[in-house]
C-alpha cells in the first residue's frame, strides 16, 4: 500500500544542465528504489513492469550521460531488493544477476554487437551460438543440491543474500527431493518459480466465491504464495518451477556449453522447459522472439519475453558481467500487457442472462497488443474490494484474446475527496429493479422482458458455438430488435423479409445470404440448439450428453432434473438448471416456434460402435489426417469415451496431430499422461489398448 512517503512523479527537465540532471537522478533512485521495495520485498508492485522499465532506462541514460554521477547505491548497480525479516537470510555462494534488457530489434542488434566485440569477431552477424529461451514470470529460485539431497532453497533477494525458503519449496510437487542418476557432490539449479494460468484461475474463482479479492497476476500470487509463513498453505497453492542455469557444480562433467548443462539438468530429473531453441546467430533469435510473440497465450503458463545467451561457457566466461548483470546473456521483452490509464466512469452492462456486470470506461490506452477503452470490473463486490474510484489512475492488463480488467489503482496518484462508486438499484436498460439472490456475488434483472437481455439472448444463439447464423452480428440483432422484426429468438425464422428489403443498406444479395443463413442453422445439431438458448451452467459437453441420451427436445423438456442428473458428465447443477428452464412457459412457447419453422429438434442416433472407451477421457490436439476436429471428438465419445477441452490429471491419452497446443503438450508431460499419435489413437479406437511405456 502507498503511504505519505511514497514518491511522486517529476517531469523530466527539459535540459541537461548537470544541475538538473542531479536533480532528476535523485528523483528517479527515489522512485526505482520504492518501487523496487514493493515488488521484490512486498510483492505488491504499483505499477506495470513496462513503466518501472522507462523509469530505470531514462536513470541509466543520464548516469550514462554524466558518468559522475554514478554511485555504489544507485538502483542500476544493484541486483533485486533486500527480503524480508520473516525469512531467514543465505548468502550466495555465486551471485544471482539480474538481465539487461531489450525492448526491439535496435536494441538486440545492438547487444548482439557487443558480443561480436567481445569475442573479437569481425562481423555481428557471424554464428555465435545462442540459447533462446522462454522468459517465465515468476520468481527467481536457487536450489542447492548435495549429493543429490536437496539442502536448502533460496530467493535471488539482492543477488548476494537472499531468504531461506527450503520448507516452502519442498512443498512444490515437481521439486525433486533427490537428483536421479549420478549426481556431483554439489550442484546448485537456478529457475523461476511460477504459477500456472489453470491454478491461478482457479484459486481466483475460489476468492471471488468467498467474497474476498481477486488476486492481480500469477506473478506477484506466485511470489506470496512462496512467502507463506505456513508451508502447508504455500504447497496447497500449485505452484510449479524451470530450471534455467547452473550456480556451484563441484564434481559435476565437464560442459562445453549452457544448452548442453540444461540437458544434463534434465537428466538429473530437474524440470527444464522443453520450448528452447539452440541457433547461431541473431536473426534466429529473432525468429524464435517472434514465434512466441505470436503464440505466448498458448502456454499453460506466463512469460513476458525472451532470454537469450550465449552458448559456449569458454565465451561467456571471456564475455565476463558487469556491477548487475552478465554481457553474455539478454531479456527480450515482450510489448507489456498491464499499463496504468485513468477511469473515466463505472457503467453497468445487462448480459443475456440478466446479469447486472459493472465495466470501466476509460481514457483510451494501448495494452496487450490493441487500444482499449473498456474493462471488465466482475462484480459489486470486486469494485469495492479493488478500491476503484472513478477519476483513479488504474492499471489494466489485457492479454490475448482475454477481456481487458482493471486490476487495481495507484492509490499514490489519487486525487484527494474521490468518490466511491455505487452499484445502481435499477436496470440501466429497464428500469426494473436489480436483485442479488442470497448467497451469489452477482446481481441480475428479473425482468423477462428486458430489451438487453433479449439482444443478449439472441447473439448468443446465432453464435457460432449456437447455431452459428453468418450475418446476424450484434448491429443487426439490435436493429430486428428495434424495428419490432423479432423479440426472442423464435422469431429468426418468421421474419418477414418485404419488410426488411425497405430498410436502408439491405439489398438483395445480403438478404438472400442471411436467409441463407437461417435455412442452414434449421439442420444444426440438437445440441447447438440446446446451447443456443443459453441455459445457465449448460455448455457444449453437457448439451452434447443430454442430446445423445435423450434423442429429442421434447424428452429433454420433459426430464426431471433427476433423470438428467443421472446422465455421466452432466451432475445436479446443470439438470437443476435445464430442467428449472423448460419448466417455464415461454421454454415450451420457443419450443413451438422451432418445430413450426422446420428447426431439427432430433438429438444424434445411440452408437451402436463398441464402447471400449467407456470411462477414458481423451483430449485431442493439433490436426490428424483421417479426422476433423468434430469427427475425432464423435469417434471418441461414440465409443463410450469422454473428450474434454483441456489435459488434467484424470485424462487417459492425449492424441497429438500436427501442430499440437504446446500448452496441452506441457500440461500432459507434467502429469504423466501418455501422449500419443494417430496410429496410436487408429488402435486405441480398435479396442481401448494403449501402447505400452518405453
Amino acid at each position: 500500500m502507498a503511504t505519505k512517503n511514497t514518491p511522486k512523479k517529476i517531469k523530466k527537465p527539459t535540459q541537461k544542465s548537470p544541475a538538473k540532471a542531479a536533480d532528476r537522478v535523485a528523483e528517479l533512485r527515489a522512485q526505482v528504489s520504492y518501487h523496487n521495495e514493493r515488488y521484490h520485498t512486498d510483492d505488491s508492485p504499483e505499477i506495470p513492469d513496462i513503466e518501472y522499465d522507462m523509469l530505470v532506462r531514462e536513470l541509466e541514460g543520464l548516469e550514462a550521460e554524466y558518468p559522475q554521477l554514478v554511485t555504489a547505491d544507485s538502483p542500476t548497480q544493484q541486483v533485486g531488493n533486500v527480503g524480508s525479516v520473516a525469512f531467514a537470510p543465505v548468502e550466495h555462494e555465486l551471485k544471482m544477476m539480474s538481465l539487461d534488457n531489450a525492448f526491439n530489434r535496435q536494441e538486440l542488434d545492438g547487444w548482439a554487437s557487443r558480443i561480436a566485440k567481445g569475442l573479437d569477431l569481425d562481423d555481428a552477424a557471424a554464428p555465435v551460438g545462442y540459447v533462446c529461451e522462454l522468459k517465465i514470470d515468476g520468481v527467481a529460485c536457487s536450489l542447492r543440491y548435495e549429493n543429490g539431497v536437496l539442502v536448502q532453497a533460496a530467493t535471488r533477494g539482492n543477488g548476494s543474500v537472499g531468504e531461506d525458503i527450503t520448507a516452502n519449496v519442498r512443498g512444490i510437487d515437481v521439486i525433486p527431493e533427490k537428483l536421479k542418476g549420478k549426481p556431483p557432490k554439489v550442484v546448485e539449479v537456478r529457475g523461476e518459480i511460477y504459477l500456472p494460468i489453470d491454478t491461478f484461475n482457479a484459486l481466483n474463482d475460489a476468492q471471488e466465491a468467498a467474497g474476498l479479492a481477486r488476486y492481480a497476476n500469477p506473478r506477484n500470487t506466485a511470489a506470496g504464495s512462496l512467502r507463506q509463513k505456513d508451508p502447508r498453505v504455500t504447497a496447497s497453492r500449485g505452484l510449479a518451477f524451470w530450471s534455467y542455469q547452473l550456480g556451484v557444480v563441484e564434481g559435476g562433467p565437464v560442459l562445453d556449453g549452457h544448452n548442453a548443462a540444461l540437458d544434463w539438468l534434465a537428466k538429473l530429473g530437474m524440470p527444464v522447459n522443453p520450448e528452447r531453441r539452440r541457433v547461431d546467430t541473431i536473426d534466429d533469435v529473432v525468429d524464435f522472439t517472434d514465434h512466441w510473440l505470436e503464440q505466448r497465450h498458448d502456454l499453460a503458463y506466463e512469460i513476458d519475453g525472451a532470454v537469450v545467451k550465449v552458448d559456449g561457457l569458454q565465451r561467456q566466461q571471456a564475455l565476463g558481467s558487469t556491477a548487475k548483470a552478465p554481457r553474455w546473456a539478454i531479456a527480450y521483452k515482450f510489448p507489456p500487457e498491464e499499463r496504468t490509464t485513468t477511469l473515466l466512469d463505472i457503467q453497468v452492462s445487462i448480459g443475456r442472462t440478466g446479469k447486472a456486470t459493472p465495466f470501466a470506461v476509460l481514457e483510451p490506452v494501448f495494452v496487450g497488443g490493441s487500444t482499449v477503452q473498456m474493462a471488465t470490473l466482475h462484480n459489486d463486490d470486486q469494485v469495492r474490494l479493488k478500491d476503484v474510484h472513478p477519476g483513479d489512475t488504474v492499471i489494466v492488463r489485457k492479454a490475448g484474446d482475454v477481456i481487458p480488467e482493471v486490476l487495481r489503482p495507484v492509490l499514490a496518484e489519487r486525487p484527494k475527496r474521490l468518490k466511491k462508486w455505487k452499484f445502481p438499484t435499477d436496470c440501466p436498460a429497464c428500469a426494473k429493479p436489480l436483485v442479488r439472490p442470497e448467497g451469489e456475488a452477482h446481481t441480475f434483472c428479473v425482468n423477462p422482458a428486458c430489451p438487453a437481455q433479449q439482444q443478449g439472448k439472441i447473439e448468443h444463439f446465432t453464435s457460432r458455438g449456437g447455431m452459428d447464423i453468418e450475418g446476424m452480428g450484434e448491429s443487426r440483432v439490435a436493429l430486428f430488435i428495434e424495428q419490432g422484426f423479432v423479440s426472442d429468438v423464435g422469431d429468426i425464422y418468421t421474419v418477414d423479409w418485404g419488410e426488411v428489403a425497405a430498410l436502408e443498406g439491405f439489398g438483395q444479395t445480403s438478404i438472400d445470404n442471411l436467409r441463407s443463413a437461417i435455412e442452414a442453422s434449421k439442420d444444426r445439431p440438437l445440441s447447438n440448439l440446446l446451447v443456443g438458448l443459453g441455459i445457465r451452467h449448460l455448455g457444449p459437453a453437457g448439451a452434447g450428453l443430454l442430446a445423445q441420451n435423450f434423442g429429442h427436445i421434447d424428452a429433454v423438456a420433459a426430464a426431471s432434473a433427476e433423470e438428467m442428473a443421472a446422465v455421466d458428465g452432466v451432475g445436479p447443477t446443470i439438470a437443476a438448471s435445464v430442467a428449472e428452464y423448460f419448466s417455464r412457459p415461454e421454454a415450451a412457447e420457443l419450443v413451438e416456434k422451432f418445430r413450426a419453422a422446420g428447426v431439427n429438434l432430433v438429438g444424434p442416433e445411440q452408437s451402436s460402435a463398441p464402447q471400449v472407451l467407456a470411462g477414458m477421457s481423451i483430449v485431442v490436439s493439433g490436426s490428424l489426417d483421417g479426422y476433423t476436429r468434430d469427427g475425432a471428438a464423435e469417434a471418441i465419445t461414440s465409443r463410450g469415451g469422454k473428450n474434454p477441452g483441456s489435459v488434467s490429471k484424470k485424462t487417459t491419452a492425449l492424441v497429438v496431430g500436427a501442430e499440437p497446443g504446446a500448452s496441452k503438450v506441457t500440461k500432459a508431460e507434467a502429469a504423466g499422461v501418455p501422449i500419443i499419435d494417430e496410429a496410436a489413437f487408429e488402435a486405441l479406437l480398435a479396442d481401448g489398448s494403449l501402447p505400452e511405456a518405453t
